[in-house]
């Protein structure tokens, strides 16, 4: 079973930085094919997609609106992924969500597929994130 867990979530004054983590269980990143995607959400609004990556060769994909600032990275040694959030504003404070989709067969996906929520079978909790003076 596919499990995921968000850490790292807190308070982060704006301006500056905060890197959350995904440890994912359930299937080795250096052993399957998989996306692992980060999402956001505001209460009242729908989740909305920041990035992914692919096995492989990590190919990551940002949305448009956070790709100068974000970035996404993986340490396959601790089975987990990363989003570092640099320049941080008041509109990034959200939940912040990994979710995964794990793979038997070596198909790469492409940029829409990878940010699209509804690919996704696996989700962890979410961590908060507040940007705050």
């Amino acid at each position: 079973q596919v499990q995921l867990v968000e850490s790292g979530g807190g308070l982060v004054q704006p301006g500056g930085s905060t890197k959350l983590s995904c440890a994912v269980s359930g299937f080795d990143l250096d052993l399957y094919y998989y996306d692992i995607g980060w999402f956001r959400q505001v209460p009242g609004k729908g989740r909305e997609a920041v990035g992914c990556i692919t096995s492989g060769d990590g190919v990551t994909y940002y949305e448009d609106s956070v790709k100068d600032r974000f970035t996404i990275s993986r340490d396959n040694a601790k089975n987990t992924v990363y989003l570092q959030v640099d320049s941080m504003k008041p509109e990034d404070s959200a939940v912040y969500y990994c979710a995964g989709d794990r793979r038997l067969g070596p198909v790469i996906s492409a940029r829409d597929t990878c940010l699209d929520s509804d690919h996704y079978g696996s989700w962890g909790q979410g961590t908060e994130v507040t940007v705050s003076s």
